[in-house]
């Protein structure tokens, strides 16, 4: 392994579930809890932190970005979609 695989290793292994969700929060508002608002390099930072998390331990249909392809081929509703994922 290189030196960058071994410290997003690190990263992953210190993300908890909480961190993980305070990062895709502060992902989609811009800003910290504490109202700070993120730089171009902590938004970037954040996103493949939280897409490696999510590719190393949620399921494919928990992840940012999934698109249930079946559903697409038949036509399915957003809201059908989002009545599955509650």
């Amino acid at each position: 392994m290189n030196t960058q695989t071994d410290s997003l290793q690190e990263i992953l292994e210190n993300i908890t579930p909480e961190i993980h969700q305070k990062l895709k929060s502060a992902i989609e508002l811009g800003r910290w809890e504490n109202g700070d608002k993120l730089s171009d390099e902590q938004k970037a930072n954040c996103l493949q932190a939280v897409i490696a998390y999510d590719q190393t331990f949620l399921a494919p249909e928990q992840r940012v970005g999934y698109l249930n392809k079946q559903q697409c081929k038949t036509g399915g509703s957003k809201n059908k979609t989002r009545e599955n994922n509650q």
